[in-house]
């Protein structure tokens, strides 16, 4: 290649890739004012920003995903799922939420097998996004699939112990399989994390259902559950009407049995140690007091902030104890 070519060659290339970084910096500029557009709910729109930087970048992932999102938010989710494959495509940062996003899409519009499908595709592609274990535990919560559920809910645990709607959802699926105390050590891991959330209450009363001897399974149950419900039962009889006893005794009595050989499962190493450990400290009463927060908000709110130093200890404490799975 003679110098004319060769200058000739590097210009239009040097024009080239400026006019593609001037494209992407629109197009990013006008999915930026589309994402403010939707913020302000202006969901028509946002939807014309997303047309105009996806007519220019058809693959676009942010676009791509944000149209989804939009089209989902102003109930329009089933047209979102053409671009949300787009953004699966890329296989980039945003295939975790595309896929999180398309169960919630199917999952909204009664189609539960199609969700678990998508959840579970999602997680082939992206093991460590912990969304879609946690979702694909609610899709299966809904389909009553209740082990599934509780499998799924685990996995989300160990990738964020402290995303304390995966505790929550532990608990519950585990009460529909009437493991009452797994069920009850997963709501009061819920409690610990989030005492006065909108789920408080609920959270409480299914734990006081299990103390009373409710459960929301009849039927057959493995001679593990059996023998710790009969643990539960046995530990409340003597505990009388006080939380701080009743749970100290479950908390004891079931860390025993712990300490049997064979007892090795993710409820026995997470939950069983952990709230042995704590009943045998002098955190414990302080721990109670937030677990049951939302029965006694004006008593319990009140010691809480009197006494704050206790509440830091204890804090301290969970964020130093180590807990296996």
């Amino acid at each position: 290649m003679d110098l004319f070519k060769k200058l000739l060659f590097t210009g239009f290339a040097i024009c080239f890739s400026m006019g593609v970084y001037a494209q992407n910096a629109d197009v990013n500029s006008i999915v930026k004012e589309g994402i403010k557009l939707n913020g302000q709910q202006d969901y028509a729109g946002a939807i014309e920003k997303y047309k105009q930087a996806i007519t220019a970048e058809p693959d676009n992932a942010q676009a791509n995903y944000q149209m989804a999102f939009t089209l989902n938010a102003a109930g329009k989710g089933s047209e979102g799922i053409p671009y949300l494959k787009t953004v699966i495509k890329t296989n980039g940062t945003l295939t975790g939420p595309a896929y999180e996003l398309l169960g919630s899409i199917y999952d909204a519009g009664h189609q539960p097998q199609q969700a678990i499908d998508a959840y579970k595709e999602g997680i082939k592609l992206k093991p460590d996004y912990q969304p879609l274990f946690f979702n694909l535990g609610i899709a299966y919560f809904r389909a009553q699939k209740y082990a599934e559920a509780e499998a799924a809910a685990i996995e989300a645990i160990k990738l964020d112990p402290k995303h304390a709607n995966s505790q929550r959802l532990y608990g519950l699926v585990t009460f529909h399989q009437n493991k009452r105390v797994p069920a009850l050590m997963g709501l009061c891991n819920f409690l610990l994390l989030d005492p006065d959330g909108p789920r408080a209450d609920e959270a409480y009363t299914n734990l006081q259902s299990l103390l009373k001897g409710g459960d929301l399974k009849a039927g057959k149950a493995d001679a593990e559950t059996l023998l710790l419900n009969k643990t539960l039962g046995a530990s409340v009889a003597t505990a009388g009407g006080n939380l701080e006893t009743q749970l100290k005794n479950i908390f004891t009595s079931v860390g025993k049995l712990g300490q049997k050989p064979g007892r090795q499962s993710f409820f026995w190493n997470y939950y069983v140690a952990f709230f042995y450990k704590l009943s045998q400290t002098e955190h414990f009463p302080t721990a109670v007091k937030l677990i049951g927060l939302s029965a006694d908000k004006t008593t319990s709110a009140q010691w809480l902030q009197d006494n704050a130093d206790k509440r830091k200890q204890l804090e301290d404490w969970i964020a130093a104890t180590e807990r296996k799975f």
